[in-house]
């Protein structure tokens, strides 16, 4: 008889509780940006944040229908001598951050087609180990126009983006 007392406050409670034991955040992608090359020929550079899921992955590439190539490249300091190289894929810790940011790993975006750049957004698609494809549309900024975290974008002068 008591428990039959309690049972509309067990209705409402046990949904609660089940919520608290939801699975974790799944992997998503967020901050995404597109800086254009000021000089108009070189390619642009992209930049974004993985956020990790519950299991670790690795992204595998990212693409577009607005760009001929997408490659994903590192910015290395070796002995003050910067440099660039090509990436294959790149770990995405579980519940972890992987940031593509100015100086670090990032986009090279070769030949984006004018009618993307008119819209000023670039929607990517990435490709997960995991099978998980993600599209974020990425705002386009032009050469050396504040990226939104304070800081001055790369006028595309530095090594980051020279050779390419």
């Amino acid at each position: 008889m008591a428990f039959t007392r309690f049972a509309p406050v067990m209705a409402i409670i046990a949904p609660l509780a089940l919520s608290a034991c939801a699975d974790p955040a799944p992997l998503y992608v967020d901050q995404a940006w597109i800086r254009l090359n000021p000089n108009g020929d070189g390619p642009a550079a992209g930049y974004f944040t993985v956020n990790g899921g519950p299991e670790s992955t690795k992204l595998l590439r990212v693409t577009s229908e607005g760009a001929r190539r997408i490659e994903m490249h590192e910015s290395i300091d070796k002995d003050g001598v910067m440099s660039m190289q090509m990436i294959d894929s790149v770990d995405v810790p579980a519940k972890g951050k992987v940031q593509f940011a100015p100086g670090g790993k990032h986009l090279m975006i070769f030949d984006i087609n004018p009618a993307i750049l008119e819209s000023g957004k670039m929607t990517l698609t990435m490709l997960f180990s995991n099978g998980d494809r993600l599209i974020v549309d990425a705002p386009i900024q032009q050469g050396g126009i504040s990226n939104g975290n304070g800081h001055e974008a790369n006028s595309g002068n530095s090594s980051e983006h020279k050779g390419h």
